[in-house]
């Protein structure tokens, strides 16, 4: 029989805009204290916020723990994330 296609699983949990745990991460590809920006299975998804820290990475795991006061969450669409990762330098030199 046809067994349906499994997806990795992808979750975000949030605690009191404090504290986050997101599965299914498969790269950091950015971050600092005001901005994270991960590749995940269901996309590129951008934190952003105040005083932000990673609490915990494991990408053998696709698990990642961010704390700090979360302003916005959004999910990028394709072609959105190369801008964002290219960093400072990379908006610089475009």
């Amino acid at each position: 029989m046809n067994e349906p296609i499994r997806r990795p699983r992808h979750e975000v949990v949030m605690i009191n805009r404090r504290s986050l745990a997101i599965s299914g991460v498969k790269n950091v590809e950015s971050f600092d204290s005001e901005e994270f920006l991960l590749e995940t299975e269901a996309g590129f998804l951008t934190i952003r916020g105040q005083n932000l820290h990673m609490k915990n990475l494991s990408l053998e795991n696709g698990e990642v723990a961010i704390e700090g006061l979360v302003h916005e969450m959004a999910y990028l669409e394709q072609g959105q994330a190369g801008d964002r990762s290219r960093g400072f330098f990379g908006k610089l030199f475009k």
